[in-house]
């Protein structure tokens, strides 16, 4: 028996069958960075409009703050705090709600939002050191490292960017205005999300290519795996030998059933009977039983039984047999044989004649061209 299984090495692709398993099993490529990234670069768009609106009515509360120090009763404090609780949530809430959003949609686009109970059942390889050891002195650790290194250079480089700028106005901020320091310390921290995010995300992308690689290489098929698969999913051949001869009985014993109220039944003699039912509602007359061999013989006895005429017809008895499926009209190549047959039967019929093999020695119909029936 090879390592991998009975089937020796992976090499294969796996199967949908597989992928989907894989799904339900919250076994999906998914990276981390994509929703902190994408957070960093929606916080960019959210900041600015956030601080004017905030810088605004904390300039407000500084106001009332001085009123309140002035006569500082203790519904006015009560006010003063609400209103402070409420400049706070209504700048914190949408950045957060905005990133949230964000990291459900980076999930979402990468395989969806999948919930699955699996990671937290207790296992004992769960306790077993080595996978950790090798995911952190392996590939896994050596790209984690390389992802680290360039998250800490692109943050010194934006540091180093917008320090300058810093410096300056932290100097001359006592000659500059509250609306001038803010505007600029948010200039200034939006460069920076937007500078971050748009490294990040690249990072990101470079990370999710990495572990779906990882990821579609854990989940390769050996060829027996995926033979196991076919045959796990079309069935064992004897259930279907089996479920295949239900269902001929089944068809079968409908067949039985409609000779019964066929109008007639032709047979060749002995090789092939065919059974027609004509009304008028619903069109050609139809072919409502057929069969060779053993059934042939059954649906002439079930004739006989219930009375059915037969009419011996060696030609249109095979043609019908090899151009019509069961309950489908008959081609209209057949119409003229056809209806001599049926206004045989109705003859018979009126003078009181039921059941029985008669043999009108029809001529024969032309064959040429007719189409060739599913079930033989």
């Amino acid at each position: 028996m090879a390592k991998d299984g009975p089937g020796g090495e992976k090499t294969e692709k796996p199967t949908a069958q597989r992928l989907k398993k894989a799904r339900k099993e919250g076994q999906i490529p998914r990276t981390q960075e994509l929703g902190t990234w994408l957070g960093a670069a929606a916080a960019s768009v959210l900041l600015p409009m956030l601080v004017s609106r905030a810088f605004s009515s904390i300039r407000q509360l500084f106001v009332q703050v001085g009123v309140v120090a002035n006569d500082p009763e203790p519904a006015a404090v009560s006010s003063l705090l609400g209103e402070a609780l409420t400049v706070f949530l209504s700048a914190v809430l949408p950045i957060a709600l905005g990133m949230m959003l964000v990291g459900t949609i980076a999930s979402a686009a990468q395989g969806g939002v999948v919930l699955s109970g699996k990671g937290l059942k207790p296992t004992l390889s769960k306790f077993n050191p080595v996978p950790g050891l090798k995911r952190m002195f392996g590939t896994h650790g050596l790209w984690e490292s390389i992802k680290a290194i360039i998250k800490t250079i692109a943050l010194g480089v934006v540091i180093w960017a917008t320090s300058d700028r810093a410096q300056t106005l932290v100097s001359a901020s006592g000659a500059l205005p509250l609306s001038e320091v803010v505007r600029v310390f948010s200039e200034s921290a939006v460069l920076m999300f937007r500078v971050v995010g748009i490294t990040g995300l690249a990072i990101a992308l470079a990370d999710y290519v990495v572990v779906r690689r990882k990821t579609m290489k854990q989940l390769k098929m050996s060829l027996y795996e995926i033979k196991q698969e076919h045959k796990n999913s079309e069935g064992d051949p004897h259930v279907k030998a089996q479920r295949r001869a239900t269902q001929m009985a089944m068809s079968r014993n409908r067949m039985m059933s409609e000779v019964a109220e066929a109008d007639v039944l032709l047979i060749n003699p002995t090789h092939v009977a065919v059974a027609l039912k004509y009304e008028a509602e619903r069109g050609a007359p139809r072919v409502v039983a057929k069969g060779a061999g053993e059934v042939a013989t059954r649906l002439r006895a079930r004739a006989e039984e219930c009375r059915v005429p037969m009419v011996q017809d060696i030609p249109l008895a095979r043609a019908l047999h090899a151009s019509c499926d069961i309950g489908q009209e008959v081609p209209a190549q057949l119409f003229t044989a056809v209806a001599r047959v049926l206004a045989f039967v109705m003859h018979l019929s009126t003078r009181g004649v039921r059941g029985g093999v008669h043999r009108p020695g029809f001529e024969a119909p032309v064959t040429e061209g007719l189409p060739r029936a599913k079930r033989r």
